[in-house]
């Protein structure tokens, strides 16, 4: 990272709830994270579904919109492999599910107010990964919140996110994940 943190990103990420729940079951680990967005449905379903614009704020960068049923790929930055991003339901723009390498993420938006209330799914096998994965979509979701609403942002993955705050919010959700099933 070159440039200081994001004042507005920052902001986000402090004011979003630690809104997590971890379940399991024969499926795997599933983490669910809510936010309350101040954008509609229909706003942010092309930032969740158009490569450009998930190239925004989102680790997972697809070689195709993920509007229709069917294969995919995906790539964080340009230089590393690429991993599955099959595309398994889409019915705009409520719901979204598609892979991410062996984990699978599910998209649900609904309307609330003038926003909407976005819960994500993340479906994985390793119980150990769910601080981590809850802290890097805590900074991603704050990423969406800040370019949903007009405003300008960069993404924040990989070791981008350690100077937001990345590490206390993996401690925070790991308490907070401890012990849930």
């Amino acid at each position: 990272m070159t440039e200081a943190p994001n004042p507005a990103v920052l902001q986000a990420i402090a004011a979003a709830p630690l809104a997590a729940t971890l379940q399991h079951d024969h499926q795997g680990w599933h983490l669910t994270l809510t936010r309350s967005l101040a954008a509609d449905p229909a706003t942010l379903w092309p930032l969740l579904t158009v490569p450009d614009q998930l190239a925004r704020w989102s680790p997972i960068v697809p070689d195709r919109p993920l509007t229709s049923v069917g294969p995919a790929t995906s790539r964080e930055h340009p230089t590393t492999p690429p991993v599955a991003a099959d595309v398994v339901a889409c019915n705009p723009p409520t719901e979204l599910i598609h892979h991410w390498g062996e984990l699978r993420l599910r998209w649900h938006l609904a309307p609330q107010g003038n926003g909407t209330h976005l819960i994500l799914e993340h479906t994985f096998a390793d119980r150990n990964l769910s601080s981590y994965l809850a802290a890097g979509w805590h900074g991603c979701l704050a990423v969406l919140d800040v370019i949903s609403s007009g405003g300008q942002a960069a993404r924040v993955v990989g070791e981008d996110a350690y100077a937001y705050g990345w590490h206390d919010l993996q401690t925070r959700y790991n308490a907070l994940l401890n012990g849930q099933e």
